[in-house]
């Protein structure tokens, strides 16, 4: 039996699709080793189907395995979207769907809200951070995975959906009836003051295709022109549309200036420029930085940094600095392809080597990382390197992770016991200022005691800050939000108290700040 004949139409268009778009010469012998290759995977298939132990699924053999093994021996990053995954990244760069509204992850078998978004269908029909979901209109989806669960709560706006779900205190299941609506998803930005000021700007992903006006918005409700410093946190931010990415840093930058350019084989050097905001350009920030920065975040801290723009404080970050473009092939799927490289204004690469380790060793960072090599240097003359993603102007060092926070973190105990101290009540508390008294410090010690998660009393008294913090991030977005429970959790962030004491430092940069060279480039 030969592969299935949309199989070979895919595989064959996405070839041609490639020739056309990337610009490869359409030589007869190229064209001839396409076909080869061709022939010999539909071959191998035929075999494989002809003799293999079990039945053989070709969309299985295929998108599960062809395609993407033959994408993982190009480079990390460029991958194959299923049907599913292409649609679901669409819908984050609209930002925009319709469906009950809230993130939902798995814990014990169980899909469970881990969070409604305020205002949407979900919290307003009373679903809570840590409801089990036991069915979606009658039909059983314990043990599903995640995804599946969220394509049954997505629907046409203005229809309903019944939920099953089980909830901490209630014995009996329950049900709740959500009518769907639109979903805007503008929950990735948060700016708001410090204290007098100084602005914290947070900014968790460049996904969706709103983050720019997202932050012209919030900062032009606060009153820019009253802003006297930024600590802008990119940390934990992976990434996401350069797009985005250039209009945050272009506001922040003067208007002409090179934000980033990507270098390929088929296509011509592209140049980004900044689009100035007159009132985002005198006041001194300091960006804070991780390794999980990554991508569109490297691009932003990157052209900050080359243009003396703003102080970096934090951790050398991920190093993701190559193009991915999207080729649509039939069965609604895609493949995102690397095209090309990111340079920092400088001539800075971005990408980091993933050529010497492996995928794991990449992916957690947990291979030798090569010395950074590529010196180039700022607006000003300061030395900056480059090859392995944009290493801070300031190191800052995280405590270390102990024993203890390992194992409460990893036996999910916070989480449970977040659904547990509130019950089958309605989670409220005083205010958005509040953080556990002593009598919620016990009854946590007690808990952790009856699920057998082992620890001494020396070790939750030295824990004490750290378990207070879990503690207060966890039932504030509980009775609040997410929003309140970062918020409340930032203030008290040592990283980010650094930062504003480190602003004098991002003053001085901008007194370096000459006429630019670059921003002349054309």
């Amino acid at each position: 039996m030969i592969v299935k004949r949309t199989l070979l139409a895919a595989l064959i268009s996405a070839g041609l699709a490639l020739v056309a778009l990337c610009g490869f010469e359409t030589r007869v012998r190229a064209a001839d080793d396409m076909d080869s290759g061709v022939r010999s995977v539909a071959s191998v298939y035929a075999l494989v189907e002809q003799n293999y132990a079990d039945p053989v699924s070709a969309d299985r053999a295929f998108y599960e395995g062809a395609i993407p093994g033959m994408l993982s021996t190009l480079d990390p990053h460029s991958n194959f979207l299923n049907p599913s995954e292409y649609a679901d990244m669409q819908r984050k760069q609209r930002a925009q769907y319709f469906g009950v509204g809230m993130l939902i992850g798995v814990d014990n078998g169980y899909v469970v809200a881990m969070e409604p978004f305020p205002g949407a269908p979900a919290a307003k029909a009373g679903l809570r951070r840590g409801d089990a979901i036991a069915e979606v209109d009658g039909k059983n989806v314990k043990g599903m995975d995640s995804a599946l669960v969220a394509d049954l709560l997505r629907g046409p706006r203005d229809t309903q959906v019944r939920i099953t779900v089980k909830r901490e205190g209630v014995a009996e299941p329950l049900v709740i009836v959500v009518t769907r609506g639109e979903i805007i998803t503008n929950n990735q930005v948060d700016a708001y003051w410090l204290k007098p000021g100084i602005v914290y700007l947070g900014i968790a992903t460049f996904e969706a295709q709103n983050i720019g006006a997202e932050v012209d918005s919030q900062l032009k409700q606060l009153g820019e022109k009253s802003v006297t410093g930024m600590v802008l946190d990119l940390r934990g931010n992976p990434g996401g549309l350069v797009t985005e990415a250039v209009k945050v840093a272009g506001r922040f930058l003067r208007d002409g200036q090179v934000v980033v350019s990507d270098r390929g084989r088929s296509a011509p050097e592209q140049i980004l420029r900044a689009r100035a905001q007159a009132l985002a350009q005198d006041y001194p920030i300091v960006t804070l930085v991780d390794r999980s920065s990554a991508s569109a975040s490297e691009i932003v801290s990157g052209a900050l940094q080359d243009h003396d723009r703003a102080w970096i404080l934090g951790d050398t970050t991920f190093g993701k600095g190559l193009v991915q473009a999207q080729f649509p092939l039939s069965e609604d799927s895609a493949l995102l392809l690397t095209i090309a490289h990111y340079y920092t204004p400088s001539g800075r690469l971005i990408q980091r080597d993933y050529q010497h380790q492996s995928f794991y060793e990449y992916i957690t960072r947990r291979g030798q990382q090569p010395a950074q090599t590529e010196v180039k240097s700022t607006d000003s003359g300061r030395k900056v390197f480059g090859g392995g993603g944009i290493t801070p102007d300031e190191k800052y060092a995280l405590p270390a992770v102990n024993q203890f926070q390992r194992r409460v973190a990893g036996s999910g105990a916070v989480f449970h016991f977040g659904s547990l101290y509130f019950g089958a009540a309605q989670p409220q508390l005083p205010s958005s200022t509040w953080s556990p008294d002593a009598g919620a410090f016990d009854r946590f010690q007690s808990y952790l005691k009856s699920q057998q998660i082992p620890f001494t009393d020396e070790e939750f008294a030295a824990n004490r800050k750290w378990i207070g913090d879990q503690l207060r991030r966890e039932l504030l977005m509980r009775a609040f939000d997410s929003k309140t429970a970062v918020r409340a959790v930032i203030q008290d962030d040592a990283e980010v108290l650094k930062a504003i004491d480190s602003l004098p430092k991002a003053q001085a940069l901008l007194s370096r700040r000459g006429p630019s060279q670059r921003a002349a480039l054309k």
